[in-house]
C-alpha cells in the first residue's frame, strides 16, 4: 500500500512555498491574479452596458407595440438604456478605483 503522505513533487513544493510565505507574513498572490481581476471588471462594464442597452430597447420596443408608435419610444429609451449603463460602467469604475486606493494606502502603513 502507498503511504498517505505520498505526495507528487509539485504539490510538496507548492505547500513548501506556503509554509515559507506564511512563516515570513507575506501574502503570496497568484501571478495572473491581477490581470485576471481587470478583465473582469473590464467584462462586468461590458455586460452593464449592453444590459442597459437591451433593458432600454424592451421597453421602448414594448411601448411602441402597445401604443402604436413604432420607432418613437425605441429610440427614446435605447438613449435612456445607454445613458443608464454609461452611469453603471462610471460607477463600477469608482468603485474599483476606491479599493486600488484604499490597497496601495493600506500597502504604505505596512511599510
Amino acid at each position: 500500500m502507498s503511504d498517505p503522505d505520498d505526495r507528487s513533487d509539485h504539490a510538496r513544493l507548492r505547500e513548501l512555498e506556503e509554509r515559507i510565505a506564511r512563516a515570513k507574513g507575506v501574502e503570496q498572490k497568484p501571478h495572473m491574479e491581477e490581470h485576471y481581476s481587470q478583465a473582469n471588471l473590464a467584462w462586468r462594464m461590458v455586460i452593464e452596458l449592453v444590459a442597459g442597452l437591451m433593458i432600454g430597447f424592451g421597453i421602448g420596443y414594448g411601448l411602441d407595440s402597445l401604443f402604436g408608435t413604432m420607432p418613437i419610444f425605441l429610440v427614446l429609451f435605447i438613449f435612456l438604456g445607454l445613458a443608464a449603463g454609461i452611469k453603471t460602467m462610471l460607477r463600477s469604475a469608482q468603485e474599483m478605483q476606491r479599493k486600488q486606493e484604499a490597497q496601495a494606502a493600506e500597502e504604505r502603513t505596512e511599510d
